[in-house]
């Protein structure tokens, strides 16, 4: 019955917030529904000195919400299909090399490129941190969120081609990005022990190749069994149990969910959807998961509005954490720079594109819960907080006006 009740406020503030929002304050939605919550956490932090009673309960229902789980191991198939399942596969094609190059060498160089900066800062300010807890943050930092991407960008206005790179880029980079988070945090873990090519590689293989293959085959499987039958009802029911299904069975193999759930909406949406499903289907799988999609995304920023109630919060995590965030562009700068510096000359550009893919690189909801997944004496404290302060960063700022910068550029 808890887990209901948490459930039922959760679902019950998300639609306040997003009426308050679309009725007064106008912002895109997640945007809206991620600053009144913060703002509400605010309230709820000065209410605490004259209602300490009211506020401990409060900070005890945040605390009971394990985001790092929700996120990662629900909410994250849901997402990452319903975003995958509207791209234009003849599209991400056009853009296939710069979407690879950017998901793959580019989060790799910003992993290293942060983690050196981080290393260099934490000395400059003694707050001692060894390197490889500083490529563990530079892992988890470094991918743009295909949450935050596909939910801010849609109403951005930039051209097509330039959005196909990021919404593609988005889609792949946290696949990569958790590769290497893990294999880091194997290293810390075990001493560096791990600290060979060969178990680099086999994580690679067994990840990131192993959901690539697992998406395939779901998808296909999917559209075998919408392509024997013509009733709407039953096909949108597949497409959730490819999702819930799929996500279950990734988690058991050791494969990337992830990847296997954009792999799985790529084919539903651009074979199943374009030639097997009726119109009627379409409509009705189109609303049902654009549904999904605004539901699950509205929970998303509000509870990562709510986590600043329980984040450990002291001057030098706040200074490191303002600090890290012009490090952090830095990195998304060069980790783009160096790449289309290589591809232009195979690969056609748009005018300003280091500009915009740099500042529409936005971080969320998976840099959080990656962060919160840290233990506590690996300096998992300290990083949550860090990460928060650039998370709102992005996601505020940069979510905002990437829409202005587009267009002034253009």
């Amino acid at each position: 019955m808890a887990l209901y009740n948490i459930f039922a406020v959760i679902t019950v503030l998300a639609a306040l917030f997003g009426y308050l929002n679309y009725r007064f304050i106008k912002l895109p939605g997640t945007i809206g529904i991620m600053i009144i919550s913060l703002l509400f956490s605010l309230l709820v932090i000065l209410l605490g000195e004259l209602k300490p009673v009211l506020f401990a309960e409060i900070i005890r229902l945040v605390k009971s919400i394990d985001f790092s789980t929700i996120l990662m191991k629900i909410m994250l198939s849901f997402l990452l299909f319903a975003g995958a399942i509207h791209v234009d596969w003849n599209s991400m094609k056009k853009q296939r090399t710069p979407i690879l190059i950017f998901s793959t060498i580019g989060t790799l160089i910003s992993t290293f490129l942060v983690g050196s900066l981080l290393f260099g800062l934490c000395i400059l300010v003694q707050f001692p941190l060894p390197f490889l807890y500083c490529l563990l943050f530079g892992a988890l930092i470094s991918p743009t969120d295909p949450i935050a991407v596909l939910s801010i960008l849609r109403h951005a206005h930039i051209p097509a081609s330039l959005e196909m790179k990021i919404n593609g880029e988005s889609l792949f980079n946290d696949g990569v990005a958790i590769v290497i988070y893990i294999t880091i945090f194997e290293m810390i873990a075990g001493g560096g022990a791990n600290l060979h090519a060969g178990h680099m590689l086999w994580i690679f293989l067994q990840q990131a190749g192993g959901g690539l293959l697992l998406g395939v085959l779901l998808g296909y499987s999917g559209f075998m069994l919408i392509r024997s039958i013509d009733h709407y009802q039953l096909e949108v029911m597949i497409t959730l149990a490819i999702v819930t299904g799929g996500y279950l069975l990734a988690d058991g193999l050791g494969v990337s969910g992830p990847l296997a759930m954009v792999v799985a909406g790529l084919i539903t949406g651009n074979k199943s959807r374009a030639e097997v499903m009726s119109s009627t289907t379409r409509d009705y799988v189109d609303k049902f998961w654009e549904m999904i999609d605004e539901f699950l995304n509205a929970i998303l920023f509000l509870l990562i509005g709510f986590e600043m109630l329980v984040l450990p919060f002291n001057k030098i995590f706040l200074v490191l954490g303002l600090m890290t965030i012009p490090i952090t562009l830095l990195a998304r700068y060069l980790s783009v720079l160096i790449p289309i510096s290589f591809l232009r000359y195979t690969t056609a550009f748009e005018r300003n594109a280091i500009t915009i893919l740099t500042w529409g690189g936005l971080r969320g909801g998976i840099s959080v819960a990656l962060a919160l997944s840290i233990p506590h004496q690996m300096h998992g404290q300290f990083f949550i907080s860090i990460t928060y302060i650039i998370v709102l960063f992005s996601i505020i700022v940069q979510g905002l006006t990437i829409g202005k910068v587009a267009r002034r550029l253009a």
